[in-house]
C-alpha cells in the first residue's frame, strides 16, 4: 500500500518538493518504493536520513573536488581555496534541478515539472542514468541493467554530468 494523497502533500510541503505526477502515481502504489537496501519511508524514516539524502549529490561533488582534483569549466575560475570553491559549487548547485531521492543513490530530477524524467544514480560526479522514466528504473532495479534503448529525456546540469563521465546516456 501506498502513500494517501493528504501524505503526499504533507510530504510535499515538509520538504519544499513537488512530485512530478508519475512519481505520484508510483507512491501511491508503493510505500517505500522499493525493499532492501537503501530504501526508505517518507514519513517514518528518520528526517536526518532523509536530509542526508538530499546533501548527498553536493557531498560528493564536494569529496571529488577535494580528492580528485574536479572542476568544471562550466563553474567559472578555480578558486584557491577549498572552502572558497565548496562556496562557488554551492552557487552552482543553487541553479540546478532538484533530485529527488528514491532509494540509495538514485535520484528522479524534479524539473522539469512533468512525467517522464529519467532516474540518475548519483555517486559523487559518477552519474549515470539508470532509467529513462520511473517505470524503466523500476525494471532495472529488479532485472539488471539492460539498454533499452529508451529515449532520455535531458535534463540541465545532470545530462551534462553523464556526459562528462563519458558514459552513455
Amino acid at each position: 500500500m501506498g502513500y494517501s494523497q493528504h501524505e503526499l502533500e504533507v510530504i510535499q510541503e515538509r520538504w519544499n518538493l513537488r512530485f512530478p505526477s508519475d512519481l505520484v502515481d508510483l507512491l501511491r502504489e508503493r510505500r517505500p518504493l522499493l525493499d532492501g537496501p537503501g530504501a526508505f519511508d517518507w514519513l517514518l524514516s528518520d528526517p536526518v536520513d532523509i536530509q542526508g539524502r538530499f546533501d548527498w549529490p553536493f557531498e560528493g561533488f564536494c569529496f571529488d573536488i577535494e580528492h580528485n582534483e574536479v572542476w568544471w569549466p562550466e563553474w567559472g575560475p578555480k578558486p584557491e581555496g577549498l572552502g572558497e570553491q565548496f562556496e562557488r559549487l554551492r552557487e552552482v548547485f543553487a541553479g540546478v534541478p532538484t533530485l529527488i531521492p528514491l532509494s540509495g543513490h538514485r535520484y528522479l530530477p524534479a524539473d522539469p515539472f512533468e512525467p517522464g524524467n529519467p532516474v540518475f544514480s548519483v555517486y559523487q560526479t559518477d552519474i549515470i542514468c539508470y532509467g529513462a522514466n520511473l517505470q524503466d528504473w523500476i525494471k532495472h532495479e529488479r532485472e539488471g541493467w539492460s539498454d533499452d534503448g529508451l529515449p532520455i529525456k535531458e535534463i540541465r546540469f545532470w545530462s551534462e554530468a553523464i556526459r562528462k563521465n563519458n558514459a552513455p546516456p
